[in-house]
């Protein structure tokens, strides 16, 4: 199977090699090498992507575009088939794409530094920066309702009450969390219903493993572009917030190790800022603390509502997996929340200061943590 594809794009079989690539879950990546150059071949999943022609079909329009008003900029977009498309379907009906492989690129699963925080923060501030004038319009939604955090809060309550009686008991405490963060979820409905900020052409997955580095920790690009889509600046770097602060992941059982690195904080808020500064406007950076809170609630909800459904959605690895992310999430969200008032300094701060010396501190390589 996995030649016909190679054959598709005019690819050798000969001495090819191809070989399982990075941690991505969702769709299957391998690294390809064929007539002696490396390749990115991806077989899309389309039980989560339904629409995978969507997906290509926004790329291309990102890329024309990037093309036209950045063409510096390095944007990895699928390459065509011989027959001038962007997927070729195999004859069992996997769907499959093949990129160009960055040299001298690699990625990270776990953020190591600062540096790494600001760089990363910066790469997808630049990317909406540099498609403030492209037309949303044109865009596909590849998962529709994605950061949808009313949606979610409905799912959830529809959940606890199907729930079974002893799973109820089991998540009271995590429940409640739910009602005392609600203010969240009516902000973000004052935010919307009122149209207080801007749609935007934004990533919606900015773990740090959607960033190519070199070897001096500098950021080269994005990759993993399925959700792109419009959006609010909000689900970017809340995102961030929510995978970069804290060294404990969401699979953390010891919630102890649980804790805000607020060094972490004032990088993403200078990288991010060092390209959106110009064109975010006052609600919006008003309300950049609060992307934070709006992106780990959420996802301390649809663990909580997958727990309460018998995990039918992400799964579970072992009894209660999704209640512990639930916890997890829950108890990053307060320690984020009692961080408030030093974030709020730290902005000031930057605010005050010579910003290009606060650049600076990021632009040098780091030690490890």
């Amino acid at each position: 199977m996995i030649d016909d594809i190679l054959i598709s794009y005019g690819l050798s079989l000969i001495g090819s090699k191809i070989a399982p690539y990075g941690s991505g879950l969702i769709n299957h990546t391998y690294k390809l090498t064929a007539n002696n150059q490396n390749y990115i071949l991806q077989e899309i999943n389309t039980n989560i992507f339904k629409a995978p022609y969507h997906i290509v079909n926004n790329l291309a329009l990102i890329e024309n575009y990037i093309n036209e008003t950045a063409p510096g900029y390095l944007f990895v977009a699928p390459l065509k088939s011989l027959n001038g498309d962007f997927i070729v379907k195999a004859a069992t009906g996997e769907h499959y794409r093949l990129f160009p492989f960055v040299q001298g690129s690699h990625s990270v699963d776990v953020l190591k530094n600062e540096k790494e925080a600001y760089e990363a923060a910066k790469q997808f501030g630049k990317f909406t920066c540099l498609l403030k004038g492209f037309d949303i319009s044109l865009l596909e939604y590849p998962l529709r309702n994605f950061h949808d955090l009313p949606l979610r809060f409905d799912q959830f309550k529809i959940a606890v009450k199907n729930a079974e009686a002893t799973k109820q008991e089991e998540a009271a405490a995590e429940i409640n969390e739910v009602y005392k963060h609600q203010h969240i979820l009516e902000t973000y409905n004052q935010l919307i219903s009122g149209q207080e900020i801007p749609m935007r052409v934004v990533h919606h997955d900015t773990k740090i493993s959607n960033i190519l580095f070199d070897d001096e920790q500098n950021a080269l690009c994005l990759v993993d572009l399925d959700t792109v889509m419009p959006g609010y600046y909000l689900s970017d770097v809340g995102d961030m917030m929510r995978t970069y602060l804290s060294p404990a992941s969401e699979e953390e059982k010891d919630l102890n190790k649980i804790r805000i690195r607020e060094d972490f904080f004032r990088a993403i808020y200078t990288g991010y800022l060092s390209e959106m500064g110009a064109i975010l406007t006052e609600t919006e950076k008003e309300h950049f603390i609060f992307s934070g809170k709006m992106m780990i609630y959420m996802q301390a909800l649809r663990f909580l509502t997958d727990f309460l459904n018998n995990d039918t959605y992400y799964g579970a690895r072992y009894p209660g997996h999704n209640l512990l992310r639930a916890q997890n999430q829950f108890r990053l969200l307060n320690e984020y929340v009692n961080a408030e008032p030093a974030f709020n300094q730290l902005i000031d701060e930057v605010n005050q200061g010579n910003h290009s010396i606060t650049e600076h501190r990021y632009n040098q390589t780091q030690p490890s943590a």
